[in-house]
């Protein structure tokens, strides 16, 4: 589900999305890529994603998990289509 990168072209096009702070979406997904759980977050790192919700939380959660696969796969696509080319 989750890559073990962050791509800050994502995180800004989340922000822009959701109208939120790209600084608190990193430290969103940073924590989440870490393990943490989104009730975790949003009750005991509240400092880290300046009182982010579960509800932005989770959006936030889907739409890098979305973006990040979508972003995998034009990658693979890109490469496959290459290694035809030549």
């Amino acid at each position: 589900m989750w890559g073990d990168y962050m791509n800050l072209e994502i995180i800004a096009k989340i922000a822009i999305e959701l109208g939120l702070n790209p600084e608190n979406i990193k430290s969103a997904i940073e924590l989440l890529l870490d393990g943490a759980t989104i009730p975790f977050i949003a009750r005991y790192r509240k400092e880290k994603t300046k009182n982010l919700d579960e509800e932005q939380l989770r959006k936030i959660q889907k739409r890098y998990d979305y973006l990040t696969k979508l972003e995998e796969r034009k990658l693979a696509l890109e490469s496959e289509m290459n290694e035809r080319n030549n």
